[in-house]
């Protein structure tokens, strides 16, 4: 994309960071696309005006992180990068434990090749480890500079309340928490995502396109392309159901009444909730990144909202 294409996107704070309201998500790196193609997606995602990646040590075996790191090198300040600690890496890495949180940014430092991670993420809770715990390992990194700002991931509403409540005033805390949130799952709308817009906490929804159901990839009548992510006999299939194939009908066919399509729709409705600070959509290659940075141009006005919640009224996948 050249720099006179380059979109204009809004920016939402994450603490200190200026996110664009869109980023992408990191997942598909060293899992659905190798090394080249990876390069490719990352100079097209800043070539775009994006500049929200967001990672996690687990992702393609830790190849995620390698191939990001690489491929950013040159352009990295450009670039705002979130990854992730916290699922098993190996039998003796998992865990929020203080040692363990240090010694997971010194390996994700090293995979990204980089001095600082700008948002550190607890990737899942640990019941092992009292979140004081792991709020003071984090407090040294940031103190240390090699993490900018923290968050969490798949917190509940009580969890996200214990750990602001653990935090003393002038110390770091959780900026922002990533839940599944689209516009066909709102389950943690009432509470952990309602909790975290009390607190001031960003929501960075994963899952924002319900694994392309939210981009018109799975149809009535239609058979399930080949390599899509949601496949007959692997996960998310409960998600592919006659209710939720027939909201997206009536969603694509509002889409394009308005001159747009499911995607736009998707990414449009998720950017009313102001407590979204980034929709963190993946993508596998360039064209995928030009579509997503123009899908967060729309603004959806108060009466398209009231439209749109019609149209997908009583449907939870």
């Amino acid at each position: 994309m050249s720099q006179a294409t380059r979109t204009t996107l809004e920016t939402r704070r994450i603490g200190s960071l200026d996110v664009t309201v869109v980023g992408i998500g990191c997942n598909n790196f060293g899992w659905r696309i190798d090394e080249a193609a990876t390069t490719r997606v990352v100079n097209a995602t800043l070539d775009a005006g994006i500049n929200f990646f967001d990672t996690a040590d687990v992702y393609g075996g830790t190849k995620s992180e390698e191939f990001l790191g690489r491929a950013i090198k040159a352009r990295r300040d450009e670039a705002i990068i979130a990854t992730k600690f916290g699922h098993e890496v190996a039998p003796d890495k998992k865990g929020a434990a203080p040692a363990y949180v240090r010694q997971a940014v010194e390996d994700s430092l090293r995979r990204l090749d980089t001095d600082r991670i700008d948002l550190y993420q607890l990737h899942k809770p640990d019941a092992a480890t009292p979140i004081a715990d792991t709020l003071g390992a984090l407090q040294e990194l940031v103190a240390a500079g090699k993490v900018r700002e923290i968050g969490c991931s798949n917190f509940s509403a009580a969890q996200l309340r214990e750990a602001e409540a653990t935090v003393n005033a002038g110390d770091v805390k959780f900026v922002s928490v990533q839940n599944h949130y689209s516009l066909l799952h709102r389950t943690a709308e009432a509470a952990a995502i309602a909790e975290a817009a009390k607190l001031g906490i960003g929501l960075l929804p994963y899952f924002p396109l319900a694994s392309g159901l939210l981009t018109g990839k799975y149809r009535n009548g239609q058979p399930r392309p080949d390599g899509a992510r949601i496949q007959a006999d692997g996960r998310f299939d409960d998600w592919v159901t006659e209710p939720a194939l027939d909201a997206v009908e009536r969603l694509i066919a509002y889409a394009s009444d308005h001159g747009h399509t499911l995607l736009d729709l998707a990414m449009a409705w998720l950017l009313s909730r102001p407590v979204v600070a980034s929709v963190i959509a993946g993508a596998t290659t360039p064209e995928q990144i030009t579509a997503n940075a123009a899908a967060g141009l729309w603004r959806l006005t108060e009466t398209q909202m009231a439209e749109v919640e019609a149209l997908v009224a009583g449907v939870e996948i």
